[in-house]
């Protein structure tokens, strides 16, 4: 777990202009930067980067966040694999917290330079051999594609790798797999005479090949074996070149082969990737469910593809979010993407992966296919079936669906299914320690919210600005039934125990608060704070002022509540000498208390 203390070091230490500038060509308009966003096709630029909140936004799509945000939405990484691709930038090294002895980290670089180093080797043999550049041909795949998912040739022979590396005795070529060593100690290459596809991980560095043989023979594919670079369950083939078409569709398309992601693209279909050789595995379905909102895996038809899918379909269960689709699309039992495309063409193939079978449909059916449902053992057979399956389902909203569905075939009560499962629903309670992090009436994070007086926006606002004055915020004058006095009261918190960032504008401010309740309110008040809000939010006086009117509105709504249990009941001596003192202070508000400034 990397320390909260390092992310903020390290956001102070990134401009997020000069961040999303390197991805992004942007232009200057007013305080901000725009450009056209990456996140969904537009003409007209919505994107917009603040450097003085060091905070993007997108006002067509609602995209927003910090820098590392942006780079885990635009290079589909985890919050780990962004903090360290960012402190690699500014030349940091990311701390652990103690979880156990973890051995450290070997720097890689060396390798990623020798596999781009024999990419480019294969790349230079592909141009000068044309029984290579033959069979591209005969597969329909043009220069162009060829060039841009990196395509080359390992010629035939024992050591052609000696032509780029010289010092063929090097330890990075064994370390990469690039060579085979034998019991005698004699190198040889292991990749001859083959058509090699380079495999990119998420910020483009090769980091292993797949080899097609180009006659007949065994094995068709050879793989590069697991090293320090390459772990084959959590990599993707084609991310890279895939990635703006996965935005543009909303959609990632995933299908088994190396051929397939290229013949696909080669005929306009682009949002596709392919996984290594493998069964799908957890890995791979937490990439592709960052990657796009809608996931579809493609299989043949025949008893294998279906196998697969339901291979996938186990990989996926727990990973699930209501706000994700995962879906299936099977092929006619001739075809295969490759043949399918060239055959039909490319928008009768996207026509087909938008109709695919959705999880909970594909899963309720195989399940259904395995039983006699006519009968009562039958359905039993299936209620007991389900159980390891449907229980497994993280998406809430989705589990509920499919216990719905399962309840209908099995011709039981939904509660029936939930009690079968135990799944049956307990009062809603706030998580253990949850007040604690999120400040301590963190249990207002689960009541009912109301609309927030103007007070609270404005005070929210300043201190996501001007983070010292947290301190300066009493505590017990912000009501807690709205989302933004509930996130204010959780930045006065956090600052009082001294963990607030002091520096660096919203962005590391927003970061503290990830995966919270608070989360979505902060950005949302940092989305709608445009240049004469800042100006406000920055001023002492303006400050001030609401502070008195917040304090103002605490004193009405406290004598107002007095006021209507009077109406009902006795009050009690305590109380009407509180509303004594409130009915003088409404009388005279020039004496109302006045407010610290430290």
């Amino acid at each position: 777990m990397i320390p909260q203390s390092f992310v903020q070091d390290l956001l102070a230490r990134i401009d997020i202009v000069d961040l999303i500038e390197r991805y992004l060509p942007l232009k200057k308009g007013g305080a901000n930067y725009f450009a056209c966003c990456p996140f969904h096709g537009e003409k007209s630029p919505s994107f917009s980067v603040s450097p003085t909140k060091q905070f993007y936004h997108c006002f067509g799509c609602g995209a927003h966040g910090s820098a590392i945000g942006f780079l885990m939405e635009y290079s589909s990484l985890s919050f780990v694999e962004a903090v360290k691709e960012l402190a690699s930038q500014v030349g940091m090294q990311v701390p652990e917290e103690e979880r156990g002895h973890r051995p450290p980290q070997a720097d890689n670089s060396s390798l990623t330079d020798t596999m781009a180093r024999a990419a480019s080797f294969y790349r230079q043999q592909l141009r000068i051999t044309p029984r290579a550049i033959d069979y591209l041909k005969r597969r329909g795949l043009t220069g162009e594609i060829a060039a841009r998912f990196g395509i080359g040739y390992a010629p035939d022979g024992w050591q052609p790798l000696e032509a780029a590396f010289p010092a063929y005795q090097d330890k990075s070529l064994l370390d990469t797999g690039l060579v085979i060593e034998n019991e005698q100690g004699r190198r040889y290459d292991r990749f001859r005479d083959r058509i090699m596809f380079p495999i990119q991980d998420q910020r483009g560095n090769i980091i292993a090949f797949g080899g097609r043989i180009l006659d007949k023979g065994e094995p068709k594919y050879l793989n590069s074996p697991e090293t320090a670079l390459f772990e084959k369950g959590r990599e993707l083939y084609g991310q890279v070149q895939a990635r703006r078409a996965i935005r543009e569709h909303e959609t990632v398309i995933v299908v088994e082969g190396y051929m397939d992601v290229v013949a696909l693209a080669q005929f306009g279909v682009e949002n596709a990737v392919a996984t290594l050789g493998t069964a799908t595995t957890p890995s791979n379905v937490q990439r592709l469910l960052r990657m796009a909102e809608r996931v579809v895996f493609c299989f043949d038809g025949d008893n294998a593809g279906r196998k697969a899918a339901w291979r996938a379909l186990e990989s996926a269960l727990e990973h699930l979010a209501d706000n994700r689709t995962v879906a299936f699309l099977f092929l006619p039992a001739e075809h295969d993407p490759d043949s399918f495309v060239r055959e039909n063409g490319a928008e009768a193939f996207q026509r087909a992966a938008g109709s695919a079978t959705p999880l909970a449909e594909f899963l309720l059916q195989e399940l259904v296919s395995q039983t006699d449902t006519a009968s009562a053992e039958g359905r039993a057979r299936l209620v007991h079936d389900a159980r390891p399956l449907v229980t497994r389902i993280a998406a809430p909203v989705l589990r509920l669906q499919v216990i719905k569905s399962l309840a209908e075939r099995a011709g039981m009560m939904q509660t029936e299914i939930e009690q079968a499962y135990g799944l049956k629903s307990a009062p809603r309670t706030q998580r253990e320690g949850d007040g604690e992090r999120f400040g301590r009436r963190g249990r207002s994070a689960i009541m009912p919210r109301r609309k927030p007086s103007s007070s609270v926006e404005k005070l929210l606002r300043m201190v996501l600005m001007q983070p010292t004055w947290a301190g300066r915020v009493p505590i017990d004058l912000v009501p807690d039934d709205s989302d933004e006095g509930a996130a204010l009261i959780a930045i006065v918190d956090m600052y009082s125990i001294g963990e607030l960032p002091m520096r660096g504008g919203i962005g590391p401010l927003l970061e503290q608060f990830r995966d919270t309740p608070h989360e979505q309110v902060l950005a949302r008040s940092a989305r709608t704070m445009d240049d004469a809000s800042l100006d406000e939010s920055v001023d002492e006086t303006v400050f001030a002022d609401t502070l008195h009117k917040l304090h103002t509105e605490s004193v009405n709504k406290e004598f107002e509540a007095l006021t209507e249990k009077a109406r009902n009941t006795t009050l009690s001596a305590e109380e009407r000498r509180r509303y004594a003192d409130l009915l003088l202070e409404r009388r005279n508000p020039g004496d109302s208390p006045k407010i610290s400034d430290s």
